[in-house]
């Protein structure tokens, strides 16, 4: 009886100490995968594929609108995670953009959440999405904990790079968060326009790759940022375009911003390789096309030069794809490249 009693209790005390396994997260409802939902094959993406809008609706928007939300699917309660805000171009869509930058393929490995709207029409409207952005934010801070998030960037190509700009310059809630800033074709730092990038020839569509409706272009006036203003708040940059986006000089020797950051001097460049293609580009029918513009998606290589020593542990870059245009999608290696900048930043 003794030795029975003493077994029992060896037992129960053994059940006690048994760790109970931790099931993943699950987000704001989103359904996780890996791969990713609704995702482009490896070649001749689909129109269907790349219209899809969402996997998740911000229930505080007036119009309900859906987004991407795309994580890891063994994510652990309070894991810490890089959160990046993700904003389509003009005349774009969420799931283009989502295979334009792909980041969402490495979640897992990376520890990424990654958010894609979309702006109706194809546009960022200040008074009418920044709300519907800061929703998105919020409700992810709120379903990771906010302590959960070590780094939030946003990124964006063309004019959700402006967005991206001009959210940062005049937004009080995007300015005491972001981090960092990835610029896809979507201005330079320091740079004026006219300065950095090459004039797209006559007779090429508005931006890329969904059927504009009324509306899809940007506002009367231009850009929605001026990028050679810097802004007064310090955060890591990184700048990516295609070469035959920049203008005959290509890539600048210096960078006004790596200066304000106290960073040293561009270093040497390093090459990227890519023996696979992105997965989207701009498939319409189009009177002029050209290189500056982009033509079919295509492996290559890529170059990168940084501003070593930047204050803080910054990071800032410049990337050229070569022989790349402003709507081939970015590769994986140089995706993959862009990612780890953004996670090598201290603040």
């Amino acid at each position: 009886m003794i030795r029975l009693a003493a077994l029992t209790a060896a037992a129960a005390l053994g059940a006690a100490c048994q760790i109970t396994p931790t099931l993943p997260v699950t987000l704001l409802g989103a359904p996780c995968a890996s791969p990713p939902s609704l995702h482009c094959p490896d070649t001749a993406c689909p129109g269907s594929l790349t219209s899809a809008t969402g996997n998740v609706i911000d229930e505080r928007a007036s119009d309900k609108r859906a987004y991407f939300l795309d994580y890891p699917c063994d994510l652990k309660p309070g894991e810490k995670v890089t959160f990046v805000l993700n904003l389509h171009g003009g005349g774009s869509i969420a799931n283009w953009q989502r295979h334009y930058f792909p980041i969402m393929d490495f979640k897992e490995k990376y520890r990424l959440v990654v958010a894609t709207p979309y702006g109706p029409n194809g546009i960022w409207q200040g008074p009418r999405d920044d709300q519907h952005l800061r929703n998105i934010v919020e409700d992810v801070e709120n379903a990771l904990g906010a302590q959960s998030i070590k780094a939030f960037w946003l990124a964006g190509h063309s004019f959700g790079g402006q967005t991206s700009n001009r959210l940062i310059n005049t937004d009080p809630f995007f300015q005491e968060r972001v981090d960092g800033w990835v610029s896809l074709s979507g201005g330079r730092l320091g740079s004026k326009r006219e300065d950095i990038r090459a004039a797209i020839p006559r007779g090429t569509p508005p931006p890329p790759a969904a059927t504009p409706t009324p509306g899809a272009t940007p506002p009367a006036g231009g850009l929605a940022a001026d990028a050679s203003v810097l802004p007064a708040k310090r955060f890591s940059f990184i700048y990516e375009a295609g070469e035959h986006e920049y203008t005959s000089a290509g890539v600048p020797k210096a960078s006004l911003w790596a200066q304000t950051l106290g960073c040293g001097a561009q270093a040497a460049p390093r090459e990227v390789a890519d023996t696979k293609a992105g997965y989207v580009f701009d498939g319409r029918s189009q009177d002029n096309r050209n290189k500056v513009w982009g033509l079919d998606p295509r492996p290559g290589k890529a170059m990168i030069w940084t501003y070593p020593n930047c204050a803080g542990g910054r990071v800032v870059a410049d990337i050229s794809r070569l022989d790349k245009g402003h709507t081939e999608g970015l590769e994986p290696n140089i995706t993959e490249e862009i990612i780890k900048l953004m996670l090598s930043a201290k603040s």
